[in-house]
């Protein structure tokens, strides 16, 4: 989210962003141009390998988030504005809850740090995989809710707008566009994080549509 609004005010020339909604947004109002895929992976339900909350029997994200609202056991959200967020409430609104509580904990920062606070406090929270994968040697958590639609996370790459402001590089943001969804790029997407995780970090998608991913 900060990210997106950073470039619609003219303090970048392209953007990489996953946040769906909000990139249309501004797409519609003009500021940012061109919304192109370039990968997705998806985002994971994690939390405790004890699972209080019984979230591992859930079939969705939605039902996932029902169960810790309804045990209580605390749930950390980044609170800061981003897509991760972003989705987060949109999933939370989707089960029909709005959460607060002293369970509900708002961290306000990046996904590591809110990771590491959800390890801490043997808390759940909502991750994007590669994330997870990345932090997962230094975690007291587990993967356990994995592969609903809902949790796709797709970043797409968009131009900005030369009319947002005085310093944005029209011609560099489409050249840094081009060259993200080009095939030299999409092929080191393919394998990146393979040798060291175990299995590729994304998946590229450019020249797709948005409808076709994840069926």
């Amino acid at each position: 989210g900060q990210a997106l609004a950073l470039a619609a005010k003219g303090e970048a020339d392209a953007t990489l962003a996953h946040a769906p909604a909000l990139e249309k947004k501004y797409l519609t109002e003009g500021r940012l141009l061109n919304r192109r895929l370039v990968m997705y992976n998806d985002f994971v339900v994690v939390g405790p390998p004890e699972d209080p909350a019984k979230v591992k029997s859930t079939k969705s994200a939605a039902e996932a988030l029902t169960r810790i609202s309804q045990s209580r056991v605390r749930f950390i959200s980044r609170g800061d504005n981003s897509g991760t967020h972003a989705l987060e409430r949109s999933l939370w609104k989707r089960a029909g809850i709005e959460p607060k509580g002293a369970w509900y904990i708002e961290s306000g920062q990046g996904m590591g740090a809110t990771l590491g606070i959800a390890s801490d406090r043997n808390g759940y929270t909502l991750a994007d995989r590669a994330t997870f994968l990345a932090f997962q040697k230094r975690l007291a958590l587990v993967i356990l809710l994995e592969r609903d639609k809902a949790l796709l996370n797709i970043y797409s790459v968009m131009e900005v707008n030369r009319a947002n402001g005085p310093r944005v590089n029209a011609s560099g943001g489409k050249a840094f566009a081009d060259f993200i969804v080009s095939p030299q790029a999409q092929g080191v997407i393919k394998s990146f994080g393979a040798e060291k995780y175990g299995q590729p970090l994304f998946v590229p998608i450019a020249g797709r549509r948005e409808e076709e991913i994840g069926g």
